[in-house]
């Protein structure tokens, strides 16, 4: 019986030994397992950290690339504020500009209407001398008739000169013929002299209004030639105005395309922050859960 109960209480203990050991070889793949998971884990973590670095020096590059892209935005601003402020300026000389061309323009609309003005008085006052100029033919011609007159009288009295005595009544009749002849020959001397001399006036007004017309022809062109030099000034302002608003349009889409670049790169950024905190917390986490 003791020896039964002794065998009974060995297969108790090889029971309880194989149960141990079923246990203990449980334990141990258990613990393999866990180092498996913890060796899985470490490439994780290393993996992790390589990612980290790489994504903290892709990070650095970026955030290297937006103080360039800020600083580039600043100047760029600078340059849009000195664009506008010269397309202002350009706006307001363009402005004087019309203003000045406008008044030219009047001014030599006030000189051309003056000139034809004084062009129609010389054209009267020249109408006026082809009158003076053939009323005095027309006298000239009953000076000649008065002096041919004269002659024949003349003739008439040498011829009459023998007959003198007989002819004295005739020849005072002649004689006073002749003194009648001869005030009208200077009255019209006189008429013709004043003739002569309202001719002179007349051509010295119409030189004096020649030279006036001449000195106003050569204003005009100077103005025409002014006038000219304006516009081409004023166009040439114009495509200076036409260039600087291409280049503000230029340099808006610009600035527009580097906003939604910067956009963008803040859009990565943040992701990659985010990434990044959420690798910290699984970093965190799987810390804890190895210790």
């Amino acid at each position: 019986s003791i020896i039964r109960r002794q065998r009974q209480e060995l297969k108790l203990l090889i029971a309880e030994l194989k149960d141990r050991d079923r246990e203990l070889n449980e334990m141990v793949a258990v613990h393999e397992r866990h180092i498996q998971a913890w060796e899985d884990d470490r490439q994780k973590i290393l993996s992790l950290a390589e990612r980290c670095s790489l994504l903290t020096s892709e990070l650095n590059e970026r955030n290297a690339v937006i103080k360039s892209l800020t600083k580039k935005l600043k100047l760029l601003e600078t340059q849009h504020n000195d664009s506008k402020i010269t397309l202002e300026n350009t706006q307001q000389k363009f402005k004087e500009l019309t203003q000045k061309v406008t008044d030219s323009s009047a001014h030599c609309q006030a000189l051309e209407e003056k000139n034809q003005s004084l062009h129609c008085s010389v054209l009267e006052l020249s109408a006026k001398t082809g009158q003076l100029q053939a009323r005095e033919q027309e006298l000239l011609a009953m000076l000649q008739l008065k002096d041919k007159a004269l002659l024949e009288t003349t003739d008439q009295i040498a011829e009459v000169t023998s007959k003198f005595k007989t002819l004295e009544n005739a020849l005072r009749a002649a004689k006073l013929e002749e003194f009648s002849r001869n005030r009208e020959q200077q009255d019209l001397k006189l008429t013709l002299n004043d003739v002569v001399l309202q001719v002179n006036k007349m051509k010295d007004i119409l030189s004096e209004k020649m030279k006036e017309n001449s000195n106003h022809q050569e204003e005009i062109s100077h103005l025409k030639q002014e006038n000219g030099c304006l516009r081409s000034e004023l166009i040439l302002a114009v495509e200076e105005a036409q260039r600087k608003d291409q280049l503000y349009q230029f340099t808006k889409s610009k600035q527009v395309r580097i906003e939604k670049e910067l956009s963008s790169l803040r859009q990565v950024c943040v992701k990659q922050q985010r990434d990044l905190h959420f690798l910290h917390i699984n970093l965190d986490s799987s810390q804890d859960s190895r210790q």
